[in-house]
């Protein structure tokens, strides 16, 4: 795969997870609030999903075509 699907997969996952991490933590029961409101995960999430997205549908279809 191309730098940039790894790029925009590494926005993927560097922006999701903090949120996910929270949701999981809380579940179990090792977070301090059971129903917690994170709100700077949830706009670093928002913020990086569909860049994210973007860049890995470009380096995919970079592949594809051959460049």
């Amino acid at each position: 795969m191309p730098k940039l699907f790894w790029i925009g997969a590494g926005v993927f996952v560097l922006g999701q997870a903090p949120l996910i991490l929270i949701i999981v933590a809380a579940q179990l029961g090792l977070w301090a609030d059971a129903d917690p409101n994170p709100i700077g995960p949830g706009l670093l999430a928002f913020v990086s999903f569909w860049p994210g997205l973007v860049l890995m549908l470009l380096g995919f279809l970079r592949r594809r075509r051959g460049s």
